[in-house]
């Protein structure tokens, strides 16, 4: 299990390479969001505690492992300045079935965008705005 919070970019198909190999796996879901270039926005702007978001992240990430049974899992996420186009996180998931590694992954990214301790501030042509907490992301996590 490796979970990392970063300001440097991260290359997706290296982190993938060789993720899951081996023993008794015979799925690996992965998914990258993407810092979206919606309404104007020229950058967002991502602080967090160190420390406190990795171990936040380690919590999130074991216990997907033991509820869903993965081999393995790998969340990344950035902080500091983004620009539209940049991957902003990384989640990936090695299961022996397909349906564990995908629950895991989706459980994870809500988890991710919910409860992980990141502030967002997006800054664009009309200025800056903190990011609000969205009802339906609260919402996803009553499924887990």
């Amino acid at each position: 299990m490796r979970v990392r919070v970063q300001a440097q970019r991260f290359d997706t198909g290296a982190e993938l390479e060789g993720f899951g190999a081996g023993g008794d796996v015979g799925a690996v879901v992965s998914f990258t969001g993407v810092v979206r270039g919606t309404g104007g926005l020229a950058r967002m702007e991502i602080e967090h505690y160190p420390g406190m978001t990795e171990n936040a992240i380690a919590r999130f990430a074991q216990e997907a492992r033991d509820r869903w049974g993965l081999a393995d899992v790998l969340v990344i996420h950035r902080f500091g300045s983004l620009v539209p186009g940049e991957p902003i996180m990384m989640v990936a998931t090695a299961s022996r079935h397909r349906v564990a590694a995908f629950e895991a992954a989706e459980f994870l990214m809500d988890w991710l965008k919910s409860r992980a301790p990141f502030w967002k501030k997006e800054i664009g042509a009309d200025g800056e705005t903190w990011v609000a907490a969205k009802d339906e992301d609260e919402t996803a996590l009553d499924r887990w």
